[in-house]
C-alpha cells in the first residue's frame, strides 16, 4: 500500500474531494485526520471511515491556534504527520462591484493564509519524516470566470505559494509540496448547488460536449487517486509543480458558441 503507516490530515472533508481524498488514504494503509468545520459531517464520515484510522477536528480553519491543534491531534492519536493535503476553500460567486476588501480578506483567510499556517505549523513533523503536502487548487487558478474573481486571484496565489514552497522546502528539508487543480467535479454541494440555480435534479447526465467532452464530469475519486500519488513515494522527487485535471486544454480552446450556455462552475 502506498501509505502504509503514514498520517495525513485533509482538511474540508467532510464531503466531496476531502472526503474521497481520505478514503483513499486510508485504503492505501494511512491514517488520517478529518478536519472540517461541520461537525454532523465529520463525524460521519469518521464513522464511514473507521476509527480506528481517522479522528474527527472540528474547527474553522480561520480560528487563532487552528493550525497547532490538528498538528498535536495528529500526533496525540497517530505519532506523526506525514502529509498535509490543503483542500478545505471557500467556493464563492463575487466580481468587480460586489468584491469589497473586506470580503476579499475574508476569501483569502481561507483559501491562502490557513493553508500557509498549517503548512507552517506542521513543517517540523514533514521535515523530520521527509513529508509531502498537496494544496488542492482550481483550474479556474489561471484566471477564472468573470463571477469568480475573489476566488479565482485567491487560487492563483495559492499556486505561487505552491511552487515557491516546493523549492524552497525541498530543497531545505526534503519535503515536497505540489498542488492539484481539478476542473469541474460532480461534488454533492456541486450537485445541490446548480439544483439551486434552476437546473433539473439529474443535470449532470446531460453535459454539452463542448464543456465536458467526455460526456460526464469528475467523480471526486478521481481527483483522490493523483493526490494519493503525490502523498505517496510513488512520484520520486516531484515538487514544486501544479497539475491541471481536466480534460480539454486550458489555452487555445475555442470559446463556447453563443447559443450555448455555460454551466456556472
Amino acid at each position: 500500500m502506498k501509505l502504509e503507516g503514514k498520517t495525513i490530515i485533509v482538511t474540508g472533508s467532510g464531503t466531496g474531494i476531502g472526503k474521497a481524498i481520505a478514503k483513499l488514504c486510508i485504503q492505501e494503509g494511512a491514517n488520517v485526520v478529518i478536519s472540517d468545520k461541520n461537525e454532523k459531517l465529520a463525524e460521519e464520515t469518521v464513522d464511514e471511515l473507521g476509527p480506528d484510522q481517522a479522528i474527527a477536528h472540528i474547527q474553522d480553519l480561520t480560528d487563532e491556534g487552528c493550525a497547532a491543534e490538528l498538528i498535536r491531534l495528529a500526533k496525540e492519536r497517530f505519532g506523526s504527520v506525514d502529509g498535509l493535503v490543503n483542500n478545505a476553500a471557500f467556493v464563492t460567486w463575487s466580481d468587480i462591484e460586489s468584491t469589497n476588501p473586506d470580503y476579499f480578506r475574508k476569501v483569502l483567510d481561507v483559501n491562502l493564509v490557513a493553508p500557509l499556517s498549517l503548512i507552517q505549523a506542521a513543517l517540523p513533523d514533514l521535515k523530520a519524516n521527509k513529508g509531502s503536502i498537496v494544496n488542492i487548487g482550481s483550474v479556474n487558478a489561471h484566471c477564472g470566470e468573470p463571477t469568480l474573481l475573489a476566488y479565482s486571484t485567491s487560487k492563483g496565489a495559492l499556486t505561487t505559494l505552491t511552487r515557491n514552497l516546493g523549492d524552497s522546502l525541498m530543497q531545505n528539508y526534503g519535503v515536497r509540496v505540489n498542488q492539484v487543480n481539478p476542473g469541474w467535479v460532480l461534488t454533492e454541494n456541486e450537485a445541490a448547488r446548480k439544483q439551486e440555480h434552476g437546473l433539473k435534479e439529474d443535470w449532470y447526465k446531460d453535459i454539452p460536449k463542448k464543456f465536458a467532452p467526455a460526456g460526464r464530469i469528475f467523480e471526486p475519486m478521481e481527483i483522490a487517486g493523483t493526490v494519493v500519488h503525490l502523498l505517496s513515494s510513488d512520484c520520486g522527487p516531484v515538487s514544486g509543480q501544479v497539475f491541471d485535471l481536466e480534460q480539454y486544454p486550458l489555452i487555445g480552446r475555442n470559446p463556447p458558441k453563443d447559443d450555448e450556455t455555460i454551466p456556472q462552475k
